[in-house]
């Protein structure tokens, strides 16, 4: 498959996308995570303030393993940071700590988008792994039927990360409002927290349109858009 030209014409824009925005992800968190905000305020201790200012006193804060683990957990209903973003006061650890928070918020708020993308979770991993598997089969075997059934599912994935879209800049921007309100960054340290979450914002956005556009691929392939023969 990744041989055919059309292929790659189709996915080399999305892919260099996606391998950009992995890049400026990485580098602009670790350029501001060596950069202290003014008041020494830590990932945990913001994420802490803000969950309280909103009424979420019952939403836990706990640090995590692993370099940009950091998730919010709406079954267990507990923000989890990785240690870097826990005990850092660099600007990046404000910026990640704070977009967690956002996603708490969400959940509080019963944020459509968000509500969504949960309820689409199983049947989007199932549709990466299954549908994956009978697309590849059903072309080695030429087995239309099969690669159809394989489209389909690999459908709701694609749904899954366009629905993610919304719930992630959302979550960017309600990060930002709340940094704001609770005078945590100063006017020049904003600067640092949009280029940090703009970067993570464009994976999202690089996924969404790598999962489109191969979408995309299957159906030309399939002759989806191919004038009927009568």
């Amino acid at each position: 498959m990744i041989l055919d030209p059309l292929y790659f014409v189709l996915l080399a824009p999305a892919m260099l996308l996606s391998a950009w925005a992995a890049f400026a992800t990485r580098s602009r968190f670790q350029r501001w995570s060596q950069v202290p905000n003014r008041r020494h305020v830590s990932g945990a201790q913001a994420a802490r303030y803000i969950l309280d200012r909103n009424g979420l006193h019952d939403v836990q804060v706990h640090p995590a393993r692993g370099m940009l683990s950091d998730h919010y957990d709406p079954i267990h209903r507990v923000v989890r940071l990785s240690e870097d973003t826990y005990y850092g006061s660099s600007i990046s650890s404000l910026a990640v700590a704070a977009h967690e928070v956002g996603h708490a918020i969400q959940h509080q708020q019963r944020y459509l988008p968000m509500q969504l993308r949960n309820l689409a979770v199983p049947v989007a991993n199932l549709g990466s792994n299954l549908g994956w598997f009978l697309i590849m089969i059903g072309f080695v075997l030429s087995f239309a039927q099969m690669i159809w059934a394989g489209v389909i599912l690999f459908t709701a994935t694609v749904a899954f990360q366009v629905v993610t879209l919304p719930v992630e800049l959302d979550a960017s921007r309600r990060a930002k409002l709340e940094l704001d309100r609770l005078a945590i960054v100063s006017p020049s340290e904003k600067h640092g927290v949009s280029k940090v979450l703009t970067a993570a914002a464009m994976t999202y956005v690089g996924a969404a349109i790598t999962g489109i556009l191969t979408l995309l691929y299957f159906l030309l392939r399939l002759g989806a858009f191919s004038p009927r023969e009568e």
